[in-house]
Order: C-alpha cells, then structure tokens, then sequence
C-alpha cells in the first residue's frame, strides 16, 4: 500500500515539475532541515515548510502561484539565514551612530525649548497611548498587507505579481546588503546608549512597541524583533520601502480608493518609522529612494522581456512569466 502511493505521489510530482521535481521546495526544505538539525524547531519554520510543499505540489493553480510569488517569499529564508553573517562589516569601527544623528540635526533638526533637537526627539517627548495604536498597525501588518496584495495581483494581473514579487526580493537584497555596508544604529539605540557602541546589545522593538506590548498583553512585536540580527540595520528603513512598492505598483490598475488607501498605509508607516524611534527622517527618505529605484529597475527588466517575447516569441524567458486569465501583461 505504501510504496504504489508514494509511486502515485511522484508521479503527480512529476506531471507538475517533469524536469526539476525536487527543486521548487528545496530553499525551504534545506534551510527547515538545516534549523532542525541544530535544535530550532519554530511555528513559522514548519509553516513555511507545509506552504512550500503545498504550492508546489498540490495542482496547476498552486504551482502558478508560487511562481508568482517565489522571490518574494525566498526574503523569508534570506532573513532568517541573516544570522549566520551578522558580524560581517559590522564592528565598533565602522557602525554608524553620532555622526548619522549629527546629519539628522543638520539637515532636519529645528529648536525645541532652547534647545536644538530631531523630529524623533521631539515626538518621544510627545507620544500618546493612541499614536501607538496608530504607529503600531502598519508595523504590525505590513507583511500580510504584502502576502494579501501578492494574492490579489495573481487574480487581477499575473506579471504585475512577478514584478512586485521580484521588487520586493531585490529590495530586500539591496537593503541587507546595505546594512553590512554601511551599518547603522537606530534612534532608539542612541538614546539608550548614547555615542557608544556595544556590538553585545540585543535587536528590541524600542519603546514605542514595548508600550503597545504591554498594552496587548504579550510580547508580539518583542517576539518579532527577538529574532532579528541586524540591530545597526537602520540605513535604509525597509519598513519604509516596503509600502511604496504597494503604492507604485498600484498605480497601474487600482481604483483611486483603493489607491489612496496604500498611500495612506505608506504615509502612516513613514510617520511611524520616526514616531517608534526605529529610524530617523533621513533613515525613512532613503529606504522610500531605494523602493522607488529598485521597482523602476525591475519594471524596465520587464518591459525589456515583454518587447523581446513580442519580437521573437519562441526565444526563452529568463523569467518564468506566465500569462492567464486576468494577465493584462502591463
């Protein structure tokens, strides 16, 4: 009985991927094993393990949607493998702290009380229990606000998903890259520590999200950030960035609602970068720079590949572009 199921089980597989069965998993399955072997057993690890193996091998619709959203969801096992490559550029030497605040008084600074201070300064003299209600919800749903507008894409414009998808990869890369570049310390760092740096310290949610854990009653943004590996990761403010490709890419085919609804996400986020003393003003302007050159980059990457499927349509894609019902292609 077993051996013709699991007879039948690849067959199946098979029909779906004939030339790499095994492959379309396989970044979830390794770095799952890889987690397991050394005695990490989380939720979200098992999570992500059932979802890949469902999509990919379940029927036709499950397999095109995953390659929608494949490079979107590989950020998943890339920040997570963050870990393993921490220290790499990152030393007292060459983190940036005083001189990036001392940019920010510069160029944004304004006198408070007789005394010269950033916005983010000012708003941590100044916060209230319903700023961090506010502040707390695009930080606290930005990912599935992401996953949701990814599973509508597939509905409504196919390519649309795979360049979104492959924007929000680049990003990523683009982003922890340059947090080893040119590593950088938070506000709320500073304003803890002040100008020393200790590469001992723990990620935190800051206090902002403290206040909204404490208000919630559990850890959720303290469990969020527990994991994270980049504690002078706040050049560019990928929370920042993130909602922009929403708002670019929704430009294309959203309703005006729908489309002001994003820019009021994006808008929100970038208020609460500054209000949660993630990042300072110029933390948020640059990660906003990096999605908007990063999502023109990837749409002239695609429009290149539609010209050139137009103009030869036997060539080979680079790109696994699928096309069906609701694929305007634009």
């Amino acid at each position: 009985m077993i051996r013709p199921s699991i007879g039948r089980a690849w067959s199946h597989m098979r029909s779906l991927w004939p030339r790499w069965t095994l492959l379309p998993p396989a970044p979830w399955v390794l770095w799952c094993l890889y987690q397991f072997s050394r005695g990490v057993f989380r939720w979200d690890l098992i999570a992500a393990l059932v979802l890949a193996l469902t999509l990919s091998y379940t029927n036709q619709s499950t397999k095109r949607l995953l390659i929608g959203i494949y490079p979107a969801c590989l950020v998943g096992v890339l920040y997570d493998s963050m870990k393993l490559f921490e220290s790499v550029g990152v030393s007292k030497a060459t983190v940036h702290l005083c001189d990036l605040r001392a940019h920010e008084l510069a160029w944004f600074g304004f006198e408070s009380g007789g005394v010269r201070m950033t916005p983010g300064d000012w708003l941590q003299q100044h916060t209230s229990p319903v700023l961090d209600a506010i502040s707390a919800i695009p930080y606290g749903t930005f990912i599935f606000v992401v996953l949701g507008y990814a599973v509508y894409l597939y509905f409504r414009d196919f390519t649309g998903l795979q360049r979104f998808a492959w924007a929000f990869l680049m990003l990523n890369v683009l982003g922890f890259i340059t947090y080893h570049v040119y590593p950088a310390a938070p506000p709320w760092y500073f304003h803890s520590h002040g100008c020393v740096v200790d590469l001992a310290t723990h990620a935190s949610e800051g206090p902002g999200l403290t206040r909204v854990d404490a208000m919630l009653g559990f850890g959720y943004f303290h469990g969020m950030y527990g994991r994270s590996s980049d504690v002078f990761g706040a050049v560019p403010s990928l929370h920042s960035a993130y909602p922009l490709l929403l708002v670019l890419e929704g430009w294309r085919h959203n309703r005006w609602a729908a489309w002001f609804g994003m820019l009021a996400f994006a808008v929100t986020m970038w208020f609460a970068a500054v209000y949660l003393d993630h990042h300072w003003v110029t933390d948020v302007l640059l990660g906003i720079v990096y999605s908007a050159l990063t999502y023109t980059a990837t749409s002239l990457v695609f429009r290149y590949l539609k010209r050139r499927t137009e103009a030869n349509p036997l060539a080979d894609r680079p790109l696994p572009v699928a096309t069906g019902p609701g694929d305007t292609g634009a």
